[in-house]
């Protein structure tokens, strides 16, 4: 998926230059030890125009190193080991900033036969307020992006779409939605540039969110949607995740997401987690 191959590439590239100078002159490739020395030289830098989330200065004052993600600056690990973070998510629960991937809502009369028109998939056979993954393909069917999409009424999606395609994702829905607003159809779209979007997972995920909320978790079943306040905070909650794990992916107002991130961390099985650990559960899967 593309949430996952972009860092990947990156990664799978910079070990295989330090392979080639290892073993340039002595036929040999270069020890593990090294391939994460080079990685990590890969991965130290950050220039000052990369975009920042608003958890960015928390994850600094927590030791996570930050990385050029997709144009945004991420932590890329905190200061367990990627094996101790992975474990902890397979075992616990793992908190992750993933704010800088792309939300958007859609409304109107016309909005899930416009949005079925530009993904595969059954949108308008989704229960309200369940979601599904599904795909943007183009006029000769090739894939252009994933996306989770969510119906939260007939008449309104809840949809989010990768950070490193977000430009063309973006450019590619508004080309069509002008070409149905030109018909007068009846679809809207607000970027959620006011939002952040935090994934909780892992076996202790519902339990650390359930102790912060009234709403019956036990009745949001995996794919699931709905909006209730978690320490007093109002979210937007969805039960899904990329980890193989139980967990929640929650939408929150800018100004309210390190607070919540705060009272999630209170509890002694939420540890927030970088960009390696999330993608090796995901391979694991």
């Amino acid at each position: 998926m593309q949430r996952a191959s972009r860092h990947l590439l990156t990664a799978t590239r910079a070990l295989a230059q330090q392979a080639q100078v290892a073993g340039a002159g002595r036929g040999a490739g270069p020890s593990l030890e090294a391939g994460v020395q080079a990685l990590w030289r890969h991965y130290a830098t950050e220039p000052s125009e990369l975009k920042k989330t608003v958890l960015h200065d928390l994850h600094v004052q927590l030791g996570g190193k930050m990385v050029d993600f997709a144009g945004w600056s991420m932590p890329i690990q905190y200061k367990d080991s990627i094996m101790d973070a992975t474990v902890h998510c397979r075992t616990h629960a793992s908190l992750f900033d993933v704010s800088h991937m792309c939300g958007f809502t859609l409304k109107g009369k016309d909005t899930i036969p416009f949005f079925e028109s530009l993904v595969v998939g059954d949108i308008a056979g989704l229960e309200n307020g369940t979601g599904c993954l599904s795909l943007y393909t183009n006029e000769r069917g090739g894939v252009i992006d994933d996306t989770v999409v969510i119906k939260v009424s007939e008449d309104e999606l809840y949809v989010v779409v990768n950070a490193g395609c977000r430009d063309k994702d973006l450019a590619h829905l508004n080309k069509h939605l002008s070409e149905w607003k030109a018909q007068g159809k009846q679809v809207a779209m607000t970027v959620h540039e006011d939002r952040s979007l935090l994934a909780l997972q892992g076996p202790a995920a519902a339990e650390a969110l359930q102790a912060l909320t009234q709403a019956d978790l036990s009745k949001q079943y995996f794919g699931g949607f709905n909006t209730f306040e978690a320490a007093g905070i109002p979210i937007w909650a969805t039960r899904t995740g990329y980890t193989g794990e139980d967990g929640f992916e929650i939408s929150v107002h800018n100004s309210k997401a390190e607070a919540l991130t705060q009272k999630l961390m209170e509890n002694p099985r939420v540890r927030l987690a970088g960009l390696r650990p999330w993608d090796s559960p995901r391979l694991e899967v």
